[in-house]
């Protein structure tokens, strides 16, 4: 979970505040099981720093978890994060489904010229279908866990 993990985030689809630094984003996707079954009621929990690579570590900025729906679908609000010293834009991630083991991991911009050097960097970790085009910008990532 690294360094910046704050438990107890509040549930929220909103983790950006009216003022927080950064591009507004928003990320969609679903979470499937390994059968490709939508999992209702998974938790989406997701921490990051804002636009100038900054992390609240003593609130909850920036920080919160979503329940999938009926459907497995989850939508989060933020912002495009900053960069830091040996770090590219990622936004951290916990996803697990009722009663299953919890997953953690980072999600990446396409093209982010940081992300060569990141040693944590995975491509498969790449956020899909990034629109950069309007305002917010859009992305989606699907999640696949386990039961």
């Amino acid at each position: 979970e690294g360094p910046f993990y704050t438990p107890g985030a509040p549930t929220r689809a909103r983790i950006a505040t009216p003022g927080t630094t950064g591009t507004p984003l928003v990320l969609r996707g679903v979470v499937r099981d390994s059968s490709c079954r939508p999992v209702a009621g998974a938790i989406v929990d997701m921490w990051q720093a804002d636009g100038t690579g900054h992390y609240d570590n003593d609130g909850y900025r920036l920080r919160g978890k979503v329940r999938t729906n009926a459907t497995g679908a989850w939508t989060i609000r933020t912002v495009v994060p900053g960069i830091y010293p040996g770090r590219t834009e990622h936004i951290h991630v916990k996803v697990g489904a009722p009663g299953g083991p919890v997953v953690t991991t980072q999600l990446y911009l396409p093209g982010s010229s940081g992300n060569a050097g990141d040693a944590f960097f995975q491509r498969p970790l790449l956020i899909r279908d990034l629109n950069r085009s309007s305002t917010p910008w859009t992305g989606t990532y699907p999640f696949v866990v386990r039961r």
